[in-house]
């Protein structure tokens, strides 16, 4: 599934390279300035799973924008955690910030999405509040596009691949809203057992009560992956299509051209 894609190292470790593999249109040139969408995949930071955006990516660099799937350490490869991951996660926006003139990225049109522990990933470069003195980002996100979302690593979720509970607690997305944070659209599951529902109602209401604007997009019956291509391709035709168009609405992408009248 990663032929299409060219592949870079943004991160050696002893255990090997970390990477990221691009795709961009087929007629990208260089000198273009073309949207950015970037995806973190999931898997609680356990097992690579470098090939489950692919198909996201494909679409993406079909409609015009340099589609972006990142890898991060890994506990099976490098016996590390969401820390480390979260580290990598900057890394790769740290690296990208210094080529992205090469990949003809538009530094205003960036969006980023994940699943499970890569959507926590992606919120997490965006909650912090910038330090006094800090300059923003080059490639600051201006959307979020979240499926399945770890919002609160606590006991019964996920906390295991944190250093302690305490860490846990202090990088959950659900104790650290705030306002003025870019837009963003969530899908969920409401029998999800991994990421429960309850507590994307909670933090979907959070972040409504300070302002920032935030869609929530739930299904019946609908468990942990229901997203992926390979898990129900309505559910991946459904959540793609949904994200495509928040892209669009929010300036992110351009709008699918209209080819008239067959």
């Amino acid at each position: 599934m990663l032929k299409s894609a060219t592949t870079y190292t943004y991160l050696e470790t002893e255990q090997g390279p970390v990477q990221a593999h691009f795709f961009v249109p087929e007629d990208f040139t260089p000198t273009d300035r073309r949207p950015l969408v970037v995806f973190f995949h999931g898997g609680f930071w356990d097992s690579a799973m470098a090939t489950q955006f692919v198909p996201h990516c494909l679409h993406f660099a079909s409609r015009g924008a340099v589609a972006v799937a990142v890898e991060t350490r890994v506990f099976s490869v490098h016996r590390t955690g969401a820390v480390d991951a979260l580290e990598d996660a900057k890394r790769f926006f740290d690296w990208l910030s210094d080529h992205y003139v090469h990949f003809g990225i538009d530094p205003k049109r960036v969006t980023v999405g994940g699943s499970a522990g890569g959507a926590f990933l992606a919120l997490s470069l965006v909650l912090p509040k910038l330090k006094k003195g800090e300059i923003p980002h080059d490639l600051a996100p201006a959307g979020l596009v979240l499926f399945s979302a770890l919002l609160d690593p606590t006991e019964k979720t996920a906390f295991e691949r944190f250093p302690n509970i305490k860490i846990a607690k202090d990088l959950s997305p659900l104790r650290n809203a705030r306002r003025k944070l870019p837009p963003m659209i969530l899908f969920h599951g409401k029998i999800d057992r991994l990421t429960p529902f309850e507590v994307v109602k909670k933090f979907v209401k959070s972040m409504r009560w300070r302002r920032n604007k935030i869609e929530l997009v739930e299904y019946e019956n609908a468990e942990h992956s229901f997203f992926n291509f390979n898990v129900s391709e309505l559910h991946y035709e459904l959540t793609l299509n949904a994200a495509d168009a928040f892209m669009v609405a929010h300036g992110l992408l351009d709008p699918a051209p209209d080819l008239g009248e067959v």
